[in-house]
């Protein structure tokens, strides 16, 4: 009896490690499938392209570089302003319809920008509501008349931007804002500083990270985007790597004009990291939960209400308004044109990639639990580049590779067999889910390791004591612990795939087009009408998950 003990004692011991081992192994795997696009458009750095590369950078590489540098610049500073002052003035002080707007100000994610340039620029051209009462007003009887800015311009893609990725920096800086100490706060006010003075001295500097973070992904964002840029004729990287693949047919040159883009993106995130390379943030807690809101009155309480609402009025309720207009204006036809089979496709994709993210998620984080090693934080890390890599990027990085396994994959079958069986991952469904979960694997890990996180390791000993494997306790303990944190991702993942245009516009099969596709198709045609019910089919699917996150936010704050 004496003697089965230590055999009892490591044969468990030996199971355990080779559980852990094997879920080690399976987070490589993952990386790896992850990892393969970037690092192939990485490679193609080294490939000769021949004298296409010479001519793009003769003629329009210049153009991508500067369109791209000031379509940064601009956007950077617009979603600081509005995204850090607006959260400051909802978390901090006290007006009229401060409490609604904390969750207001979050609608504009749900409208990809896009939708936004698709909607304004009918809303403002010449014949659009906005001008016709202009003249209508004022008595103007032509274009001669008066002056009307051209929304179709790099200035108009930076507003549009601005408009649905200010939440980003928002989000990040009202939590930030939320989670710092009270008494730090009140200790600046006591020592004779005003409201505005605590704010620029003491709360953004320790909310620094979370708003950096915040204009980071901003950014990524707006690099990434290519409806808006395409629709207004700013020519990007990522218009760029559109029309060298199918306008002048060179892959090897898209891939590379893809590297270019990453560069941009890496340089974001090093130069994040160097200027906070010596910084640290620290703060006390206070056993106070509650913040003591300053009281607006008078003008100050209506340009704050003003500040607050012309975001939101922009980004998500005025063209709500005029898209649903739309639908009820056409009613008749607006749900023709195989509405409701793009919408099957979009909600396909979208479930499946939710639900195959929250696997991959679930095995990532609880991995890293397991052993918080090298090996697998690097793999982690690895792993969740692809929400930095913009969906063009990814989609060159898949195609070619793919396309090549399919071709040799097709041939060792010909020689062997004398089959011919074609090619079995380009051009489906398969190849298209593979470049969502390039994308946004990190958006569903993100929400699942926060989630596991606050899960007690005392809890994962006690199961392991009672004989449970891993696998046993991830699924009976810590995944109904998770609820929260796994329908966040799902959800956040489910939005993000029917948004998602660049990648989608590739990689797509023949014959399978989704909202998004069908939205760019019709708006690109000026046929804004027929676009108009899956335009708002997008952006009621994706207010889901943003109530959902600022009903969250609320409750924290009220714990």
């Amino acid at each position: 009896m004496d003697n089965s003990k230590p055999m009892f004692s490591n044969t468990r011991s030996l199971i355990n490690y080779l559980s852990s081992t094997s879920w080690v192994t399976v987070v490589i795997m993952i990386a790896v499938l992850i990892a393969t696009p970037i690092l192939f458009v990485v490679s193609s750095i080294f490939i000769d392209a021949g004298t296409i590369w010479k001519h793009l950078a003769e003629t329009v590489l210049t153009g991508y570089i500067v369109n791209s540098l000031l379509l940064m610049f601009g956007v950077g500073i617009g979603v600081l302003i509005i995204g850090v002052v607006t959260a400051w003035l909802v978390t901090i002080c006290r007006f009229w319809g401060c409490d609604w707007f904390e969750w207001l100000l979050l609608l504009p994610l749900s409208a990809p920008a896009y939708l936004l340039a698709y909607t304004y620029t009918n809303m403002l051209e010449y014949y659009g509501p906005v001008q016709m009462a202009l003249r209508s007003w004022f008595g103007w009887q032509s274009v001669n008349d008066y002056w009307f800015p051209d929304i179709r311009s790099l200035w108009g893609a930076i507003v549009m931007l601005i408009l649905v990725l200010y939440p980003y920096v928002y989000l990040l800086a009202r939590t930030a804002f939320l989670e710092q100490s009270i008494a730090t706060l009140e200790a600046s006010r006591s020592l004779g500083c005003s409201p505005w003075q605590s704010f620029f001295k003491v709360a953004l500097p320790l909310a620094r990270p979370g708003i950096i973070a915040g204009l980071a992904l901003a950014l990524m964002e707006a690099l990434n985007d290519f409806g808006t840029v395409e629709y207004f004729g700013v020519n990007t990287f990522t218009t760029g790597i559109y029309d060298t693949w199918f306008g002048l047919g060179e892959r090897s040159a898209a891939a590379q004009l893809a590297a270019f883009l990453m560069l941009f993106i890496f340089t974001l995130i090093i130069l994040e990291l160097w200027s906070r390379r010596q910084a640290r943030y620290y703060q006390n807690s206070s056993i106070k939960s509650h913040i003591n809101r300053y009281q607006l009155t008078s003008w100050r309480a209506f340009l704050a209400f003003l500040f607050c609402f012309v975001p939101f009025f922009g980004g998500f309720l005025a063209p709500s308004i005029y898209l649903v207009d739309l639908v009820i204006n056409n009613a008749k036809t607006a749900f023709q044109n195989n509405f409701f089979t793009l919408a099957v496709h979009s909600l396909k994709v979208s479930v499946i990639t939710a639900i195959a993210a929250l696997i991959l998620s679930l095995i990532m984080a609880y991995g890293k639990r397991l052993k918080d090693g090298f090996f697998m934080n690097s793999s982690v890390r690895i792993a969740a580049l692809g929400y930095a890599i913009p969906g063009s990027v990814i989609a060159v990085g898949i195609l070619i590779p793919v396309a090549r396994l399919d071709n040799a994959i097709a041939n060792m079958i010909e020689e062997a067999f004398n089959v011919k069986i074609g090619l079995l991952i380009s051009g489906t469904i398969l190849a298209l889910i593979y470049a969502y979960l390039v994308r946004f694997l990190p958006v569903a890990f993100g929400a699942v390791e926060s989630s596991l996180g606050k899960i007690r390791p005392s809890l994962d000993d006690a199961a392991r004591s009672l004989g449970e494997t891993p696998s046993k306790i991830l699924i009976k303990i810590h995944t109904p612990l998770m609820t929260g944190g796994i329908l966040t991702g799902i959800m956040l993942v489910f939005v993000d795939v029917m948004k998602e245009l660049p990648a989608t516009l590739v990689i797509r099969p023949f014959n399978f087009d989704t909202l998004a596709i069908r939205v760019y198709q019709y708006a690109s045609d000026e046929r804004l009408p027929d676009a108009a019910a899956p335009a708002l089919a997008i952006v009621l699917v994706g207010m889901i998950p943003v109530i959902f996150l600022s009903w969250q936010i609320t409750q924290s704050r009220r714990r």
